[in-house]
This record gives structure tokens, sequence and C-alpha cells, in this order.
């Protein structure tokens, strides 16, 4: 039987590579964004539905999960949509603050709320959701952000076992860098003179670490074996770079893996 996913954040880089590449597994695909208007690619694509999606509203997340199922079933949703908030703390206004909460963290949570009830009674359904080695590792000037894909992380593993007794699954993608227009699409640099040494730094170390970065395309097929696999696994860190620095946190504890991040930029 032909499977389907409701895809957040679809309009570029990992959620439009995501669809591509389930289409091309013979899914159905429906691929949420905020402005569906502007999309020209997966319209055009056989078994794509392109809906209108900003998970920071409320009411539209109700009425296109409503539309989605109207479409038939869905058995996996992929929370993907996010932004990435960069900046000293103490420069950043409370909308800004409360913009990235609301999107990286509060829409995962109100798209998967909304689609548990249907999960629930079907007693199937799979739940990923895009996180970050920034969901296990810090790096300075990313306050923010960390805290969504930290928070996503807990609240995954939280809900693992509310899920089970339904037969639901949820799981996360943690990725290294992806070779995409991300961060000149999210980025959201906010500056005062004081920290300018410091930004100098970890915008230098960025652009080294993109060196080793993944393509969305390969990301996008860890996420297809997630959703394929069968395993009651949470978390997969996804990308060499990425794997890299989770087996050095394992191998050397949390407080010296900090410490090793903070004499790469405060030395």
């Amino acid at each position: 039987m032909q499977k389907t996913i409701f895809i957040t954040g679809a309009s570029a880089g990992l959620g439009k590579a995501t669809a591509r590449l389930f289409q091309s597994k013979g899914w159905k695909v429906i691929a949420t964004m905020r402005n569906p208007e502007k999309e020209t690619e997966l319209t055009k694509l056989d078994n794509v539905s392109v809906l209108p999606l900003d998970i920071t509203n409320v009411a539209q997340i109700s009425s296109t999960v409503d539309k989605a199922l109207a479409l038939g079933d869905v058995d996996v949703v992929f929370n993907n949509a996010g932004y990435a908030l960069s900046g000293a703390l103490e420069a950043l206004s409370d909308d800004k603050i409360v913009r990235q909460i609301d999107t990286n963290l509060l829409g995962a949570i109100r798209v998967t709320q909304a689609f548990i009830p249907y999960f629930r009674q079907r007693k199937a359904g799979l739940f990923i959701t895009t996180t970050s080695i920034g969901g296990i590792y810090t790096f300075p000037l990313s306050s923010l952000y960390h805290a969504t894909k930290w928070a996503l992380e807990g609240w995954s593993e939280s809900m693992s076992f509310e899920l089970a007794a339904f037969n639901i699954g949820i799981k996360t993608i943690a990725p290294g860098g992806i070779i995409t227009d991300f961060m000149d699409r999210s980025l959201d640099a906010n500056s005062l003179p004081e920290y300018q040494e410091l930004e100098n730094k970890v915008a230098n170390g960025m652009s080294a670490g993109l060196k080793t970065a993944s393509t969305a395309d390969q990301i996008a097929e860890v996420v297809y074996e997630a959703a394929t696999d069968g395993k009651d696994q949470v978390r997969y860190v996804a990308g060499e770079d990425a794997k890299a620095l989770y087996a050095r946190r394992l191998e050397i504890g949390n407080e010296a893996s900090r410490k090793e991040i903070g004499n790469m930029f405060l030395a």
C-alpha cells in the first residue's frame, strides 16, 4: 500500500530534498510551506500535494492538517520547518526570542499535537523532527537556537513513552552542517561591539566546518531510513561531521567536551 508523508518547511533545503526523495520512492507527499504559490518544482511532481502552512499560525495548523487528512491517510509527519537565530543573548530583542521558540519548538509541538488523535485512532503513525547536532552540542552565540533544539530532543524522548502505548513512533534527525542556503535564509544576525571578536572567531569556525558538511540529499536519506527501518530508536545523528562530534562527546564526557569547544573559540 502506498504511504504518505506530511512535511513542514518543504520549500527548500532538507524539506524539499526529503519531498523529492520520498516521491521517488513511490510515496505520496504532502509538502507544506508558508508561500506555496512560489513553489515551481514540487508542484510538477506526481503524487505531491503542496499546501500552505505557517507553523506559528495555530489556526492554520488545524486547517492544513484537516486538508491533508482529507486527501487520504498520513503515515509519517516530518517536522522540519525552522531557522537559526544567532547573536549574543544580550543583543536579542524579546520579539526575536519569542519568534525563535515559537517557530522551532512550539511549531513542531503543535503540528504533532494536531496529528496525535488521528494516529491514536489508527494505532499507527510516526513523527520525525529535525533537531541538529546543536541539540547535543553547543557553540557560542547560538543560545536560543540551541535552547529550541535541545528542547526538541528532550521532548521527543519523553513523548516516545506516551505514544508507544498507541503504537505511534517518534524520532529525531540530528544533522551537522548541511550544504544549502539555510544560513543565508535563516540566519538572523544580532550584534554588539563587545562581542565582535567572538563573532569573527565563530564565523571563521563555521566556514571551516562547512568543508565537512553533508548535502541535503544525504540527510534526506537518513530521514528515509528513520521512516522505514521499523526500529524503536529515537535519535538519528546524521552526517559524518555530526557523528564525529557526537562520538567525541560520548568518549570524553560532557564537561570535557564543553571545555574543548570553548578552547576552539575562547583561547
